[in-house]
């Protein structure tokens, strides 16, 4: 049975296609962890602790960073509030915990709002079977997010109102010049390990100003990771309305298909539909 296990994870390790433009803005670092997890799970850990060492990341309630092992979890300690208290992050050594821990360098203000938001919804209500609304949203936030950044609030409108013709055909050019989209949710990573088309993520609309297209990658990630969290962290009543669904493999320049018009002609995944933010 262990030897099946070790098999498993090793695979789902191995299968990481860095050249994948869902996983691509995490490869400078993700390369190298992802040889520490192929070593083992001690050697994932250090790869990740050597990492928030050295820059010094903080959590909700501005604890230094670190990463356990799962089984290091006290019995009964709630994931979140154990991360606001202490810092440390319980982490398994699979895919999902992998990209979890990426989160928390390529956007550390959103997961560290994120964390802030859980950690004092929990201090309110405790741990029950009903976690609220509000936590609820988080949590669809941090598992399966996408941060569709844009300066043209025709496109926002395209994406809010299901106009995939318009947001995916027909201005298929303003990718990369008046919109982008960025992966948050480590759930949603994971499934790309195996992308299919129906797979959709929950899409945060990020209004960014014209320039933002004109900055480096580093440059938009810290404007975003900035903007989101201020979000995140000052909007009281956080629901799952303030997302739209965006099928991934839709997106241009994503997916080979994709190339075809015909490709969005699939109502199955590409639906109709209307929705207020």
């Amino acid at each position: 049975m262990q030897v099946q296990e070790a098999a498993r994870v090793s695979f789902g390790f191995a299968d990481i296609d860095w050249s994948k433009p869902w996983f691509a803005q995490f490869a400078a670092r993700g390369e190298r962890w992802q040889r520490g997890a192929l070593r083992g799970y001690a050697e994932l850990l250090a790869e990740m602790n050597a990492d928030a060492g050295a820059m010094q990341q903080r959590t909700g309630r501005g604890q230094r960073l670190a990463f356990i092992a799962q089984d290091d979890l006290p019995p009964g300690a709630a994931y979140e509030a154990h991360i606001a208290a202490t810092g440390c992050v319980p982490t398994r050594h699979n895919l999902h915990d992998f990209f979890n821990g990426s989160m928390w360098f390529a956007f550390p203000r959103i997961k560290a709002a994120l964390n802030a938001r859980q950690s004092a919804a929990i201090d309110v209500l405790g741990i029950g079977p009903n976690r609220g609304g509000v936590r609820d949203t988080l949590t669809l936030f941090d598992e399966n997010a996408l941060l569709f950044a844009c300066a043209d609030p025709a496109l926002s409108a395209a994406l809010r109102g299901f106009d995939w013709q318009t947001l995916l055909v027909a201005r298929r050019d303003a990718w990369g010049a008046r919109c982008e989209v960025r992966c948050f949710g480590h759930a949603l990573l994971e499934k790309l390990i195996a992308p299919f088309k129906a797979c959709t993520g929950h899409a945060w609309i990020v209004d960014v100003p014209s320039e933002y297209f004109g900055w480096n990658a580093a440059a938009r990630d810290a404007w975003l990771d900035e903007s989101v969290s201020t979000a995140l962290l000052g909007t009281e009543a956080l629901t799952s309305r303030m997302f739209a669904p965006l099928p991934v493999l839709g997106i241009p320049g994503w997916y080979a298909e994709n190339e075809s018009a015909a490709f969005y002609d699939d109502t199955s995944v590409f639906r109709t539909g209307r929705r207020s933010r």
